[in-house]
């Protein structure tokens, strides 16, 4: 029993250790590729008259985006109040009272 034991102890803690795959002729001459020219590579960022373009599109999809979350932080406080007095409501029904609803009749004239 104990040197069954042992085994299992021995089998948990066991290492495999793993060899780095060696570099064969295709990976060696992949390796030896030239980094961009630094100009080059900051080109693609220079803005010209598709600067303004794109600034005018940015900021008109930023109002849109306002407008949107204004409209959806109203409509969710609209949900809230109407939730709210749901709730008023039906805790005014289940109490047993009559007359929950406030109904709006106009005055009449004289």
């Amino acid at each position: 029993m104990a040197a069954q034991r042992s085994q299992t102890t021995d089998d948990d803690h066991r290492v495999v250790p793993f060899r780095p795959r060696s570099l064969g002729a295709s990976d060696r001459a992949s390796r030896r590729v030239q980094p961009p020219d630094p100009n080059e590579a900051l080109s693609k960022y220079e803005g010209g008259e598709e600067r303004e373009d794109t600034y005018r599109h940015r900021m008109i999809v930023n109002l849109a985006a306002l407008a949107f979350t204004i409209v959806l932080a109203l409509v969710g406080v609209w949900l809230a109040m109407q939730i709210a007095n749901m709730r008023k409501n039906q805790d005014c029904l289940l109490s047993g009272r009559r007359n929950c609803a406030p109904i709006d009749v106009p005055a009449p004239e004289r």
